[in-house]
């Protein structure tokens, strides 16, 4: 069987890392043909030495690939059997069944975000997605909620494949890492991530005696289109207590997450929310918001949450697990093995 990937998002944050993180078991199941961009040929993952790559600069979300998809291209995805999407874009003219992923509907659910504009067309397309789908895959049962209540389902499968650690934090760690005295965030500073209640809570921190400091781990464009106020606050902060990394790599990342005290992730919305659990996986406590797909997805973990939205409480939590030993025995609850298999699964039985 043949399966249509487009890979046109690898190397693009949270979906980037879920596509790649699947590739190898997709790879195993089926005959893969993978479409990428022109500059993503040289930082393909190994596993796929073995499948047909197609390279296009179409972008993704773009008037060409919603109206003008080349007839080359859609010869190619329509003599698959199956087209999959990590997200919710989804080429005009295929005609062989489509399965997508919708992680989160952040922008309608908090509308400030975006403009009136902005949100109606994220919602024309997750709503496409929807439409042309066999059925659409998301990370937690909170977004599986969230997509039901904001967008007309019908009678559409949607299925929970839940996030897991990617399969590079699962290289061999040293014995022995010797602690610094760093809390980090990983993320953006878009308002529904919460950085300024973390922001409020360091100061109390800091007032109160705790020798600490605070890593903000995201790429910079990322933080340029966020939060104004919040880049502010950042771009004038003391480099000794605050301090701002820009996009790192693979390696780097999991360096700031062995030798950190704690991560805290402060989000008032998440589909899911990765950093919690390589955190975890890699040796570091968390401290994370009360909000409902937390306590979904981090109910078993030794973990500390705090009330969302609650400066003071968030500082009280930080001190008081800033020196707490290691968790150790976490729960197995999550594998990208799992996702593949339910994905592939789901593949198989809607095509029979």
């Amino acid at each position: 069987m043949k399966l249509f990937i487009d890979c046109r998002m690898l190397n693009s944050g949270g979906i980037g890392t879920y596509l790649e993180s699947l590739l190898p078991y997709f790879i195993k199941s089926f005959e893969c043909l993978l479409l990428i961009y022109p500059d993503q040929k040289e930082c393909l993952p190994d596993c796929t030495a073995s499948c047909q790559i197609i390279e296009t600069d179409i972008k993704t979300f773009s008037l060409k690939e919603l109206f003008l998809f080349p007839a080359s291209l859609k010869k190619i995805i329509n003599s698959c059997d199956i087209f999959y999407s990590p997200y919710c874009n989804v080429p005009c003219g295929i005609k062989i069944p489509v399965f997508t992923t919708i992680h989160d509907i952040v922008f309608l659910d908090i509308p400030e975000l975006s403009s009136r504009a902005g949100i109606l067309i994220r919602k024309f397309f997750y709503q496409r997605a929807i439409n042309k789908s066999k059925a659409i895959f998301t990370v937690s049962q909170f977004s599986a909620d969230r997509i039901k209540a904001k967008l007309k389902i019908k009678n559409k499968p949607l299925i929970v494949t839940y996030n897991s650690v990617p399969e590079h934090f699962s290289l061999e760690k040293p014995a022995k890492i010797v602690k610094d005295n760093s809390i980090i965030y990983v993320g953006n500073i878009k308002k529904h991530k919460g950085l300024s209640f973390l922001l409020e809570a360091f100061e109390i921190c800091k007032a109160n005696g705790l020798d600490c400091k605070l890593v903000i781990i995201g790429n910079a464009e990322n933080f340029r289109s966020g939060d104004t106020e919040i880049a502010k606050r950042l771009s004038s902060a003391d480099e000794k207590d605050i301090c701002f990394t820009g996009r790192i790599s693979d390696a780097e990342l999991q360096n700031y997450y062995q030798k950190a005290k704690l991560l805290v992730q402060p989000s008032l919305y998440e589909g899911f929310g990765m950093p919690p659990l390589e955190a975890l996986y890699l040796g570091t406590n968390v401290v994370i918001s009360d909000i409902p797909v937390f306590k979904e997805i981090y109910a078993d973990f030794p973990i500390s949450f705090f009330k969302s939205a609650d400066s003071n409480d968030l500082a009280e939590k930080i001190q008081q697990s800033f020196n707490k030993a290691a968790p150790e025995n976490l729960p197995q609850k999550y594998s990208f093995q799992k996702t593949a298999n339910i994905i592939v699964e789901t593949f198989n039985s809607i095509l029979q």
